[in-house]
């Protein structure tokens, strides 16, 4: 059974711009990731180490409540079960490790924990994701969404031409 084709850039675009305003409508938030990973840390931090964890500057403020009871934990469980309903449907999902000819399986996987890491802490700095501070920040017309998506965009290129030739 072959899978079913992707859809339209322009439908996919209409139903995210759709999706971000009902976002916006039903919760008053807007779209948005990178905040659950920090609760998810804050979280753990609280299993493992609770005092270290409620005395740190950056992850105190978030155990004082239930770190996972936010708005952004049922979003980011919700995109998942979403992106994993539609990749059965579609009859996508095939689990692998992308990658060029040329390049080995662990050295991939390397470099994309770094990139993930790298991508992370960005976020944290900027104080929001591509989600957040692009879609949501631009959605808002906020000054520095469109800043963060210029910025994200020339990165990119930029980093495609350093990491092109590893790939092929």
């Amino acid at each position: 059974m072959s899978p079913r084709p992707f859809w339209s850039p322009l439908w996919a675009g209409i139903a995210l711009g759709l999706a971000l305003f009902l976002t916006f409508v039903l919760t008053g938030h807007g779209l948005g990731s990178s905040g659950f990973f920090t609760r998810l840390t804050a979280e753990i931090g609280q299993w493992l180490a609770p005092e270290l964890t409620a005395a740190n500057r950056y992850l105190g403020d978030y155990v004082r409540g239930e770190p996972l009871q936010a708005w952004i934990t049922w979003e980011v469980l919700g995109a998942f079960i979403g992106a994993l309903v539609g990749a059965l449907s579609g009859r996508r999902f095939r689990p692998q490790v992308e990658r060029g000819p040329s390049s080995g399986m662990g050295s991939r996987l390397v470099l994309a924990l770094i990139g993930g890491i790298l991508t992370g802490l960005g976020a944290r700095l900027a104080r929001g994701c591509t989600s957040g501070l692009g879609l949501s920040g631009g959605a808002a017309l906020a000054v520095g969404g469109f800043v963060f998506l210029i910025c994200f965009f020339a990165a990119g290129f930029l980093f495609s031409f350093i990491v092109r030739r590893y790939w092929q």
